[in-house]
């Protein structure tokens, strides 16, 4: 499970470089993966301060920090 959380986070990683800043709720959809292992790999990128959250108009927000 781990590897898997490390590919998503990796995928995660591409997509808002391409991107720029995604829809939290677009993201599983965008790299293919279920919402439980997107989430957990969200957790990963932001607990090494790697990605940050923003909220407008109430939609979460996700760039590359």
């Amino acid at each position: 499970m781990k590897e898997q959380i490390g590919a998503t986070a990796g995928r995660i990683w591409q997509t808002l470089n391409d991107h720029n800043q995604v829809s939290l709720s677009r993201i599983p959809k965008m790299v293919g993966e279920k919402d439980t292992v997107v989430y957990q790999a969200l957790g990963w990128l932001a607990r090494e301060d790697k990605i940050e959250y923003r909220t407008k108009s109430n939609r979460t927000l996700v760039s590359i920090r």
